[in-house]
């Protein structure tokens, strides 16, 4: 399709994402797809043969091409194509999380030193336009705390188990079946995914690169029926949530984490493949923004917004960002308290955390359920021995008491029985 404007596009990546960007670009005529360029020659595909190329250079050195849409999954391939494209001072698009967050220092370097653009408001959350609301509404005001859901495989799999007793296994493959989730999960059920958006989220939010491993993160991917069971006598949902939060000390407050949410919470509504985030300003107060998270056309939808934000010129601050000349005062935090949940069917293997509180019930050959305050630091130093325990993690609320986790178990028995 010849565009009207003349301007030219080269795609990298024909999967779910970029099979959704082309389908968008269809009906928004401003666009000619120079070529796309992917690896599997034998892969059958919708599109003619003459549609594709196969060698990355054919498009990255076409002088023709206006922008890139970088929409391929491996991250190191995505890391080298986003460099070179940056180093000629071109402009792409991506949708590469896990590229991004753990390379943005880099990528914020080269986008000064070259005068090139990347824009990647669809590695976070889908179709919800967070990026643009960080930078745009919020660029210079203090925010206290962005958190949310913001992986619609995990909430479409805690959605099917909540609201219709399905189990973990059965859930997961329906979100397979749909393309909400990848043959390998792992990334999404085991909270890195989120892991990735919130550490985005934190750079724009609160001017903070994070590292991967400064993040207290665990997953829905060892939760039960028990679990979801504990969770409805008590009025709630389990959510995965991720957050960023400054707390009274100045400092940052990072974690992604089931968490039981309940009916006054924004969260506690969203269901399905469904994203939502909450942001808590200073001065302006709440706002919560919700919408399609996975799925191939809403993730294209978002990558189109971003073409079309920079076609327009469009680039991002990072007015939060430390510059050369100042120090860096944010830090991430870890003596603050969390009260969680824990259950586990290797109950012999679990280690011997420090709880500073510890309420232990439903204690079996076959599980142990937990609910103790711990510090920060001290849960994220003992996650690599609590994973092989198989254990599945939540964060209660603290007005939700170990009691009350107790007669729920209780009353979760006694309707098994």
């Amino acid at each position: 399709m010849k565009s009207k404007s003349g301007k030219r596009i080269g795609i990298f990546g024909f999967g779910c994402v970029g099979q959704g960007l082309h389908d968008v670009l269809q009906e928004n005529p401003h666009l000619e797809v120079a070529k796309i360029c992917v690896k599997d020659r034998e892969k059958l595909r919708t599109l003619p043969t003459d549609a594709f190329t196969y060698d990355p250079q054919e498009l990255l050195q076409d002088t023709s091409i206006d922008l890139f849409a970088e929409l391929i999954s491996d991250p190191k391939e995505a890391l080298l194509i986003v460099r070179q494209a940056l180093e000629a001072g071109k402009t792409i698009v991506s949708a590469n999380k896990k590229m991004i967050s753990e390379n943005l220092p880099e990528l914020v370097a080269l986008q000064e030193e070259f005068c090139g653009t990347l824009l990647y408001e669809a590695a976070v959350c889908g179709s919800i336009p967070i990026l643009r609301t960080l930078e745009a509404y919020y660029g210079t005001e203090p925010l206290q705390e962005v958190s949310g859901i913001l992986n619609g495989s995990s909430n479409y799999i805690l959605t099917k188990l909540d609201a219709e007793g399905l189990s973990y296994e059965q859930a997961l493959a329906e979100a397979q079946a749909l393309g909400f989730a990848e043959a390998d999960p792992t990334l999404d059920v085991g909270g890195y995914d989120a892991l990735h958006k919130i550490s985005l989220i934190a750079a724009h939010a609160f001017g903070a690169l994070v590292k991967p491993e400064q993040v207290l993160r665990a997953g829905i991917q060892h939760i039960s029926k028990k679990d979801i069971n504990l969770a409805q006598v008590l009025g709630g949902r389990f959510r995965l949530v991720a957050s960023a939060k400054i707390n009274a000390h100045n400092r940052l407050e990072l974690q992604v984490l089931p968490t039981l949410v309940f009916p006054d919470s924004e969260l506690y509504y969203v269901e399905a493949e469904f994203n939502g985030v909450a942001l808590h300003a200073k001065y302006a107060g709440s706002q919560f923004l919700k919408g399609r998270g996975a799925g191939s056309h809403p993730t294209g939808s978002a990558v189109w917004a971003d073409v079309s934000a920079a076609l327009a010129g469009y680039k991002y601050s990072y007015a939060k960002l430390p510059k050369e000349e100042e120090p860096v005062q944010l830090k991430i935090e870890g003596e603050d308290e969390l009260q969680v949940y824990l259950r586990t069917p290797r109950p012999e293997l679990l280690p011997q955390l420090p709880w500073l509180q510890l309420t232990s019930f439903g204690v079996d050959s076959r599980n142990a359920q937990l609910v103790g305050t711990i510090l920060r630091k001290d849960l994220l130093a003992h996650l690599p021995a609590l994973k092989q325990t198989a254990a599945f993690i939540a964060q209660l609320p603290s007005y939700i008491s170990a009691n009350q986790a107790v007669n729920a178990s209780c009353q979760v028995l006694e309707e098994l029985v």
